[in-house]
């Protein structure tokens, strides 16, 4: 039996002996068989440092308040209770350098995600009991952590119809310092597709679940290569391998592993590697409620654990062995607190035989010790030191970045467009053949008047579902963009309102022309002319109400609700379905504000106004001036002037809403609710 076991150790640390058979000497895994370096970070030595890390959990935080209120909880009164607080990291030293690739393993709830979120600084909801974190000798802060450490996240947030080359095009000309020249920042982009292996699919989109593209392992190279143009020195990925198969997980991997070599520091949280990733793996660190079980070489950890009596069984994965050896059982009592005492025997052991090492890390015997260091390629050019202060670009630069990459990604979407033209076109002559055929006979008044009502409430009522389901795709890129200071709020909220102008222009003539001349109206250009810049405006102000609403409110269903309830406000008080005269004090308030009273109050002053209207009762025919009519259904109380500054008025407030909340108001994503 203990021959078994040595072999079994010596197998798993990769020596094997020589009277073995050939097939074990041989790789069991097969990797990609060019190893060679394109990307190397070429600045100075990083280190991450944990010192004696106790972390807290406010789990009534993570729970967004709108559940909360659904739950019929109040969400400042909640986060006071204690109850809804737990530790999420006990205790927890290590120290870690580059050329090291650190593995966090462990089953739900371990701790991997609080760690990252510390070590990152993004910990939403918790608080740092005890501990410290630091960077290169020096304690963490937001702005260190930006210029020093990369963090791609667990989903992928990529635009789907840019091509893989055009995204990291982009990602470089806001992300490099301003003396990189396009020369310089091409070099970058093609480098980083080199090291990553995106060769084959340079030129393809990037695609998502509508949107055909490359596959979910490239996308993901393509979501790493967007965090590494910048040539960061520590690089943290949360769960990279999720939803890949196994064999597009090694080979990601086996990626990672070869850019620790180039001198960073990469460290990776996994639930349970299989066998041949984790013999990549560098450095292990393996939790289980927040306490680390063990920590130390990867290929020592069978080792360690048979020394302390707990060998991997023959042909076993070492980290599916070990990970639900220290998991805990919750099915009953009993077993949970038999799981948590063995697991807690096994920290408090783990910890007494690491207490003497300034790393925190086990080491087996100095003879058995592989500690590798890697040397930097010296044909490389100098980066910036991480904790140097690079000039990025400015904001001129940033806008012109994204109002191109805007519609880039916009005017690729073909389909899309198509079905918005489609849409307004078709509605466009359903509405004119409605009333196309009269002739040389006049319709009547209250004819006339519900043409112009529908054409200012039906079709803004279209843009709204489009508008507000095109920025909550784009909502959790933006939001992780935003706070890795990619950009900042200003630059983007100028081209998003400016890059969707081109499509706004083209989807109001397609719709507004084709009625003007189907169903007769005016026909004197100047007329025209107000009658389309009116509906332009109000079409626009509709837009921006959307995306104020898409900024506001964390899910696409509370966005189109609120929109859906308020753009029905605006309907219901806008003068055609009950006199604005009639209306009690909070309609009439709501009126004031509904652009589409506005509208409907400018589009019946373009056509009536100044034109004497025959209308004919029984056997009399009877002229009135256009202005009485209007005038009789309180339509005529500004004139046609104020009604244009009015709409243009309420758009900039709907705009100042759309930038506060992407300035102040900055959930992060959720799934819908």
């Amino acid at each position: 039996m203990t021959e078994k076991t040595k072999e079994e150790t010596q197998l798993w640390n990769g020596t094997v002996p020589q009277d073995a058979p050939q097939g074990l000497q041989d790789s069991l895994f097969s990797s990609e068989s060019d190893n060679s370096l394109y990307f190397t970070y070429s600045g100075r030595s990083n280190t991450l440092e944990v010192r004696d890390l106790t972390y807290q959990v406010d789990i009534a935080s993570q729970v967004p308040w709108f559940e909360q209120l659904a739950q019929f909880k109040i969400p400042w009164r909640s986060h006071s209770s204690q109850d809804s607080c737990e530790l999420g990291i006990r205790n927890l030293s290590f120290k870690v350098r580059s050329g090291q690739m650190l593995a966090i393993i462990g089953s739900s709830g371990c701790g991997r995600a609080s760690l990252l979120d510390v070590i990152t600084g993004r910990d939403h909801g918790g608080k740092m009991k005890s501990g410290q974190i630091w960077i290169n000798g020096q304690p963490s802060t937001p702005q260190l952590v930006r210029k020093c450490v990369a963090h791609v996240r667990q989903h992928d947030q990529l635009l789907p119809n840019l091509t893989v080359r055009e995204t990291l095009a982009f990602i470089a000309q806001m992300r490099l310092p301003r003396t990189f020249s396009q020369a310089q920042r091409d070099k970058r982009v093609e480098d980083v597709i080199a090291e990553l292996r995106l060769r084959q699919c340079a030129n393809t989109r990037v695609g998502n679940t509508y949107v055909r593209g490359v596959s979910g392992g490239e996308r993901r190279r393509v979501s790493i290569g967007v965090q590494l143009l910048w040539n960061p020195g520590i690089l943290i990925l949360d769960e990279p391998t999720s939803g890949l198969d196994s064999f597009t997980a090694h080979n990601l991997v086996t990626t990672l592993s070869r850019l620790a070599k180039g001198n960073r520091l990469v460290l990776i949280s996994l639930h349970q590697p299989r066998s041949d990733i984790f013999r990549l793996f560098d450095l292990v660190l393996l939790m289980t409620s927040g306490t680390p079980i063990y920590l130390g070489a990867a290929q020592h950890m069978v080792q360690y654990f048979t020394s302390i009596g707990h060998p991997c069984p023959r042909y076993s994965n070492p980290a599916d062995f070990y990970v639900d050896l220290t998991s805990i059982d919750r099915r009953s009592k009993e077993q949970e607190a038999a799981t948590t005492e063995k697991a807690q025997s096994l920290a408090a052991l783990f910890l007494e035989k690491v207490q003497g090492f300034d790393d925190f890390l086990w080491k087996a015997e100095a003879k058995e010790l592989n500690t590798s260091t890697h040397t930097v390629s010296p044909t490389l050019t100098q980066d910036t030191d991480c904790g140097a202060a690079a000039e990025l670009p400015g904001m001129i630069q940033q806008f012109s970045t994204l109002i191109r990459r805007q519609i880039s990604n916009d005017f690729r979407d073909l389909p899309t467009l198509l079905i918005h033209g489609s849409e307004a076109c078709l509605m466009s002559l359903i509405i004119g053949f409605l009333y196309y055929g009269h002739g040389a006979k006049q319709l009547s008044f209250m004819d006339t008047a519900a043409l112009l009502f529908m054409i200012g409430a039906l079709i803004p009522f279209n843009v709204i579902l489009d508008v507000v389901s095109k920025c909550h795709s784009e909502r959790s890129m933006l939001y992780y963009e935003l706070e890795d200071g990619l950009y900042t709020a200003g630059p983007y909220f100028f081209a998003k309102i400016l890059g969707e102008l081109p499509e706004h222009c083209a989807y109001v003539i397609i719709y507004a022309m084709p009625i003007y001349w189907l169903t007769n109206l005016r026909p004197i250009p100047e007329l025209f002319l107000l009658h389309f810049l009116l509906v332009w405006l109000v079409v626009f102000c509709c837009r921006t109400m959307a995306l104020a609403a898409s900024a506001m409110l964390p899910t696409f269903h509370m966005s189109s609700f609120f929109c859906n309830a308020l753009y029905n406000s605006f309907y219901l008080t806008a003068g055609f379905m009950i006199n604005l005269d009639n209306l009690w004090i909070v309609p009439a308030w709501i009126s004031k504000l509904s652009f589409l009273r506005w509208c409907f109050s400018g589009l019946m002053q373009i056509q009536f106004n100044g034109h004497l209207y025959t209308t004919q009762v029984g056997n009399f025919t009877f002229s009135v001036l256009g202005d009485t009519m209007v005038s009789a259904m309180d339509l005529n109380t500004h004139p046609l002037y104020a009604i244009y500054l009015i709409v243009i008025g309420i758009s900039y407030g709907f705009l100042f809403l759309y930038y506060l909340s992407l300035k102040l108001i900055k959930q992060k994503s959720v799934q819908d609710w």
